[in-house]
């Protein structure tokens, strides 16, 4: 007979986003022995979030411990029960990301079940989770002979100063697709003549407002406005080619009628999801994924500065999304014009504050 284990795991926001973390222990079913415990930041992230990085770390525990064993993970969480049990649907792109990371780990072991639990029963899990709040990490195997081990607890003294970091959103000028606003994903299209007064135009108004750094999409109509930019600022441009523009596939240079009447059924869905491609194209998770990703590299490598990003529609509104603490289903409700500007300042320790939003004044 297979080692039968128990998952404990929870997770935790102050904020709800907020400062995230979360917590899990592995025991062993029959003797209640404890085995391991896990606890960990996750940075600024929602309940949900958390509570599935604590089943990821209680998985990878209990893999260590004995890949042929049968798992039960408890949970008070029934969001995370029920779907990862299958029964609901996983909408939030970082939990669909780390539900895929789970079941990988589960199909690993020899079998996985779910069970909710209430709140009162999982109080292990919950203090280890606020410890991982509380800037104290844990890292313990207990159950074998190595030497326990508690990762050390923050430094005492002073925290160290919060650092803020200003990201000014720039949507590149007029292009020859934007009067009839087509979709120009990869296409790598000239400003227009009147993208290129845009960035003229926005050039100007950057003046003035400390900017450190300019990065840039790779694609054309971006460069091109950033170089405006960094003309009048003599500065130079960095490249990031994740900032680039969704990818439509098939439905490049159409318009939404041209692509509904295309593909109907997956035009419709795209307009309202999270995970569907157009025709040999990326989705709004595919390029969420790579954003955040070019988001965190600016914020590291111009950590305190004042950085301009010139980029297009979808990654602008995705940085957003992440500003406000929202879902990316946001990008079907906002609205960015031509050679508009966007602002969200981030904090070193995790908080963001969007202050702007479609502003095209310098345009009048």
């Amino acid at each position: 007979m297979s080692r039968r284990l128990v998952i404990e795991a929870d997770g935790g926001s102050r904020g709800n986003p907020g400062p995230a973390g979360y917590g899990a222990l592995v025991k062993d079913a029959d003797t209640g022995r404890l085995l391991a415990e896990r606890a960990a930041s996750v940075g600024r992230a929602t309940n949900n979030v958390a509570e599935y990085g604590g089943l990821v770390a209680g998985l990878e525990a209990a893999l260590s411990i004995d890949p042929t064993a049968t798992v039960e993970v408890r949970m008070d969480s029934k969001l995370v029960v029920e779907q990862m049990s299958g029964r609901w649907q996983i909408k939030h792109p970082d939990m669909k990301k780390l539900a895929v990371q789970a079941r990988e780990l589960a199909r690993q072991l020899a079998q996985v079940r779910y069970t909710w639990i209430p709140r009162a029963q999982n109080s292990a899990a919950d203090a280890l989770a606020n410890s991982a709040m509380d800037g104290k990490p844990v890292h313990r195997d207990l159950g074998t002979d190595a030497v326990a081990v508690e990762e050390p607890a923050a430094p005492t003294g002073p925290p160290p100063p919060v650092v803020t970091t200003t990201t000014l959103l720039l949507r590149h000028g007029r292009t020859a697709h934007t009067p009839e606003r087509r979709f120009s994903g990869s296409s790598d299209l000239d400003l227009s003549d009147l993208g290129r007064a845009d960035a003229a135009a926005a050039a100007q108004a950057m003046v003035g407002r400390g900017i450190e750094a300019i990065v840039s999409s790779p694609l054309k109509r971006c460069r091109q406005t950033a170089g405006a930019v960094a003309e009048v600022l003599d500065m130079g441009i960095e490249v990031d080619r994740d900032l680039r523009e969704l990818d439509f596939g098939g439905w490049e240079g159409m318009t939404g009628s041209e692509a509904l009447a295309a593909n109907p059924l997956a035009f419709r869905r795209w307009r309202t999801a999270l995970d569907v491609r157009p025709p040999g194209g990326e989705s709004i998770v595919d390029v969420s994924t790579r954003v955040a990703a070019a988001r965190a590299r600016i914020l590291e490598r111009h950590a305190g500065t004042t950085v301009l990003i010139v980029s297009h529609v979808t990654p602008i509104k995705l940085m957003l999304a992440a500003g406000l603490g929202v879902g990316d289903e946001v990008v079907h409700k906002v609205f960015l014009e031509a050679a508009s500007l966007s602002t969200v300042t981030w904090t070193s320790d995790g908080g963001s504050s969007v202050r702007l939003v479609n502003d095209t004044s310098h345009l009048a």
